[in-house]
């Protein structure tokens, strides 16, 4: 009888963690969470932290990443970075994402001279919020939202992939068709 219980209990809270999950998805036209952010750039840590509130009228992709310095992270800023001049043209301000710290995001756009901003959350509250986190890993998946000047999302890509450009190429299309 003990078992059955135990099962029964791990079975509830295996469905009420992933009811929660459901509750954090969000879809073009939803409006992006709350967030307050540190960031560095190849430059600088940033002396305040980055909130909707201080991108309001400011169109803008998050670009959500496991770590700094592996492999397809790197291949993915690179991606960004040398597309930059292009992006600016679409009218996009890059935020990339992961849970390193400031000092790692710092180091990091300065070995690669990335010309955005490398967002920091640590305690992986936002990626939570935006059910992008993976707990099994420790780190968020890769996904990208835009989120336009209304402060509503306007392109969404939870499973982005940096094995071809595919990805990359759709994400200019839905940039340059809401510009």
């Amino acid at each position: 009888m003990k078992t059955n219980s135990g099962r029964l209990l791990i079975l509830v809270l295996f469905l009420t963690s992933f009811a929660k999950a459901e509750d954090t998805v969000y879809k073009v036209g939803d409006s992006v969470p709350d967030f307050k952010l540190p960031y560095a750039t190849k430059d600088s840590i940033g002396s305040e932290d980055i909130t909707p509130g201080s991108l309001k009228g400011i169109r803008y992709l998050l670009a959500f990443y496991p770590a700094d310095w592996s492999g397809g992270c790197t291949k993915e800023v690179c991606t960004f970075r040398d597309s930059f001049e292009d992006l600016k043209k679409l009218d996009v301000e890059i935020l990339a994402i992961s849970g390193d710290y400031v000092y790692s995001h710092f180091e990091w756009a300065k070995h690669h001279n990335l010309p955005f901003k490398l967002v920091a959350d640590p305690t992986r509250e936002f990626g939570q919020k935006m059910g992008v986190y993976m707990p099994e890993h420790g780190m968020h998946k890769r996904s990208v939202f835009v989120v336009g000047k209304d402060g509503k999302f306007e392109y969404i890509n939870s499973a982005y992939s940096v094995k071809d450009s595919a990805d990359f190429v759709a994400l200019k299309a839905a940039l340059a068709e809401k510009k």
